[in-house]
């Protein structure tokens, strides 16, 4: 079948990304789901800075690929094998296609999945095949088994979650990522308690999730910390109590001094070693800096070693909120269907696939949260 999708072809294209055109919008060739995959029809997909990272190059996937890493759709066809999915049913994609019998599947590190790893960074499903091509034989290699920059996708029953028919499609995309990577975070990564000072580096869709996540957990107080004011105005809709904003004051002085001494647990949502260093120098002595943005495979993080012991301190890594999708797609769902998790706040606008570019441009000058390319469906 044919389908419209957007393509990398060329990473680290100038910006803006409106005259560069990294992403081009091709009818590409989608084979059907061969025996154990789903054919999937695109209801919605999240523009993330993940996909960011692969556009500007620092963080390299083999092209030519059809993006997007995000997104929620309804399954069409099923392909031998699947039993557990059918056509019409609704589906999360996870971006980690969890295969359950390696090492890190065994003791619950659904993140950590080792096919998965391998899979992604080769541009192909979790049973190793590509299923997208262009008239002469041209292979286009899959992101992270999901490709939801594009009408239709074939994707492994390990990368998708059933949900509800009544939670709304579209926004059901963010869960596939912001959601699970922000809230993930803060109740499976540190488990955070009621009462416990907390802090947010950097409040974009994922920072206002961990955001999210605190509120849900009682943390007080929430600061946010970021360098652009429409983001921390947005924090402060999503639960934050405090804001500090990084290009006027310094923060972690500020931080410090907002909390006497520093936050307990402090989390760093930018991707940047340096907000990570100050995540970091603005934790308490005791407390706890956790970490989910991804920086550039190059960058290094230098602290005080002597506080790692003399301080007990801790600095904790979290990859996709240290989720068990299957587990936890699905209870927060239910969160946010219960009003518990209110996560329209994240939603800065709805796109159309010809917008994407044009998306991108507004995500890298921090303008937006989350933009949500809706598909006809």
């Amino acid at each position: 079948m044919k389908t419209k999708a957007a393509v990398i072809r060329q990473m680290e294209l100038p910006r803006p990304y409106v005259n560069s055109l990294p992403l081009s919008i091709e009818e590409v060739e989608l084979d059907g789901p061969k025996h154990g995959e789903v054919l999937v029809q695109v209801a919605g997909a999240g523009l993330c800075h993940s996909d960011l990272s692969v556009i500007n190059g620092s963080r390299p996937r083999p092209v030519p690929m059809v993006m997007g890493h995000e997104a929620a759709g309804v399954v069409r066809d099923v392909g031998s094998g699947v039993k557990n999915l059918k056509p019409d049913d609704h589906v999360v994609f996870s971006f980690v296609p969890c295969c359950g019998g390696c090492s890190m599947c065994a003791v619950g590190r659904a993140p950590l999945c080792e096919p998965a790893y391998e899979a992604a960074i080769t541009g192909q499903l979790l049973n190793g095949g590509r299923r997208f091509s262009v008239p002469g034989g041209e292979v286009i290699n899959h992101h992270q088994g999901v490709s939801g920059y594009s009408e239709y996708t074939v994707a492994a029953p390990e990368s998708l979650i059933k949900i509800e028919k009544s939670y709304p499609i579209e926004m059901a995309a963010l869960f596939g990522c912001a959601i699970m990577t922000g809230v993930g975070a803060v109740v499976n990564t540190a488990k955070v308690q009621q009462g416990t000072t907390a802090a947010v580096f950097g409040v974009g869709g994922v920072g206002l999730s961990v955001v999210l996540g605190l509120k849900l957990v009682g943390a007080y107080p929430i600061i946010a910390v970021d360098t652009l004011q429409n983001k921390l105005d947005l924090a402060k809709e999503a639960g934050a109590t405090h804001a500090i904003n990084a290009s006027e004051v310094d923060p972690v002085s500020a931080l410090r001094d907002l909390t006497g001494g520093g936050a307990t647990d402090v989390f760093e949502a930018v991707g940047s070693e340096k907000a990570l260093g100050q995540a970091y120098s603005a934790t308490c002595k005791g407390g706890r800096t956790i970490t989910v943005g991804l920086p550039s495979p190059g960058s290094e993080l230098r602290i005080p070693a002597l506080s790692l012991v003399a301080e007990e301190r801790q600095l904790l890594g979290s990859y996709m909120g240290s989720c068990v999708p299957k587990r936890d797609i699905p209870r927060f769902l239910e969160l946010s269907r219960e009003g518990h998790l209110q996560i329209d706040v994240l939603n800065s606008r709805f796109i159309t696939l010809d917008q994407v570019n044009e998306g991108f441009d507004a995500l890298a000058q921090g303008e937006v949260a989350r933009q949500i390319i809706k598909f006809d469906i």
